[in-house]
């Protein structure tokens, strides 16, 4: 019983102590938006509700609300998800992923750790040179006027 307690109460109490972090933010999730935000799916390319969206506001992680995006940072790459060249400041967490054979970075809510899509460096997209691959799923629009 006490091996159970350390596998699996102590981590998530340790989770729950992540500034704001909510227990259960994947609730209000349906299965679509958990495949990509707790299991770390990728939606696909060209199909996201934000791919081609430029309207004035920022993103917010889906799961927790936390603000991750501004508007002014989104920018049309062609690669098929949103684009975002900068993030607003301690709100990602980038992680090395070298899963299916590639060497990525991968990022994630700094508030609840969900799962948000890669960043890629040394692209020449910007003059920030630096890639933010979202996935729209792991995202929401909050316009400006709000």
């Amino acid at each position: 019983m006490k091996n159970l307690f350390l596998l699996f109460v102590l981590p998530l109490s340790i989770l729950g102590q992540n500034k704001g972090f909510n227990m259960d933010y994947f609730n209000k999730l349906n299965e679509q938006e958990r495949s990509i935000i707790v299991d770390k799916g990728t939606e696909a390319p060209f199909s996201g509700e934000y791919n081609n969206f430029f309207e004035k506001g920022y993103y917010i992680c889906r799961a927790c609300e936390t603000p991750l995006f501004k508007s002014s940072s989104k920018f049309n790459s062609n690669c098929g998800w949103p684009s975002f060249d900068d993030e607003i400041e301690n709100a990602i967490i980038k992680t090395p992923d070298n899963s299916y054979n590639m060497q990525r970075i991968e990022i994630c809510c700094a508030n609840c750790n969900g799962h948000l899509g890669h960043v890629f460096y040394g692209e020449k997209y910007t003059d920030k040179n630096t890639r933010h691959c979202v996935n729209s799923l792991s995202l929401r629009f909050i316009p400006d006027n709000e």
